[in-house]
């Protein structure tokens, strides 16, 4: 297994920031996408100057599985293809849902490491692959909206944030929210890392998981689950060990997840003890208006402040 593990304070390697002119491929490593959405989703793209290619399969579904994106493999070769095509120069997922787990273990990661780095974007689902990227990439990459996603067709926050993340990236190295509010009082210093809970939980064992997120900022939200669901979750993390010295933890979204306090006390209740600082909702994931949150690069969190700070942008110089 090929891992590239990330030291505490460290980041991993940060891919090219985009240029008018370049290249985008769509890819639906998932569930099935919306055509209507992701055709306004491409037009948001196009209209940043990007040039556009929706991927051969992303608007299939599976001929017997209708919450998958076609078959796997036809799903892992559409990924593989973007990611190998020397003339892409970026690849943002179209929706999440579920599918990623599926194809991970599909892909050439040997071929995808020798490919020029460029900036992966993507949530929810895609965690999974954020992950892997890390792991077996040594690649830092971008927890953000999704092509055909609600949120970055519907609203202009959303999409202007990603459009400056991967066009002005130095222009984007404080995070913050409205709602972001200390739960744990406090500041660390960590490599950002994490995504959607039950997606990381569902990699515990597997041979893609990292041992621990030990040094590591890490980030959580997750969407339609019900408080004892998310503290059964988060148990499952903190009895596998994957908490074992994590440096501190900035929640997102919870929606559909029950009344805001009843979440509260349920990330209070399991990481409070962690003694480490918890910032609550930063505003990444599954809400209306959304962050592009990297994943990867060296950062201070300070709950306090209610803020995420960027030691370096999120994408490199070119």
């Amino acid at each position: 297994m090929d891992q590239h593990p990330t030291t505490p304070g460290q980041g991993l390697t940060r891919p090219p920031h985009l240029r008018p002119g370049d290249h985008v491929a769509v890819v639906a490593p998932s569930g099935p996408v919306d055509a209507e959405r992701l055709t306004a989703g491409c037009a948001i793209l196009r209209s940043w100057g990007l040039r556009v290619t929706v991927a051969p399969h992303v608007l299939d579904t599976h001929p017997t599985l209708g919450y998958l994106a076609g078959t796997d493999a036809d799903r892992a070769a559409d990924l593989q293809t973007a990611w190998l095509d020397p003339t892409v120069d970026a690849v943002i997922c179209a929706r999440g849902g579920y599918g990623v787990h599926r194809i991970v273990d599909l892909l050439d990661w040997t071929a995808m490491r020798a490919a020029a780095p460029k900036p992966f974007i993507g949530f929810s689902d895609v965690s999974s692959l954020h992950e892997a990227f890390a792991r077996r990439l040594g690649l830092a990459t971008l927890y953000g909206p999704l092509a055909a996603g609600a949120s970055f067709v519907s609203d202009g926050p959303t999409a202007e944030h990603l459009r400056r993340t991967l066009f002005a990236p130095a222009a984007v190295t404080v995070l913050t929210s409205p709602t972001a509010a200390p739960l744990v009082p406090g500041r660390a210093r960590g490599v950002t890392a994490g995504g959607c809970l039950h997606v990381l939980t569902a990699e515990r064992g597997t041979p893609a998981a990292r041992p621990s997120y030990e040094g590591a900022v890490l980030l959580l939200e997750d969407v339609n689950e019900h408080p004892y669901q998310l503290d059964r979750l988060l148990t499952q993390l903190l009895r596998s060990g994957a908490l074992d010295g994590v440096a501190g933890l900035a929640l997102g979204s919870w929606e559909g997840c029950g009344r805001p306090q009843r979440v509260r006390d349920v990330m209070l209740d399991r990481l409070g003890g962690l003694g480490v600082p918890v910032l609550w909702e930063l505003g990444f994931g599954h809400c209306p208006s959304t962050l592009t949150v990297p994943l990867g690069v060296p950062a201070l969190l300070d709950a306090d402040a209610g803020t995420l700070t960027l030691d370096l942008p999120a994408l490199a110089d070119r």
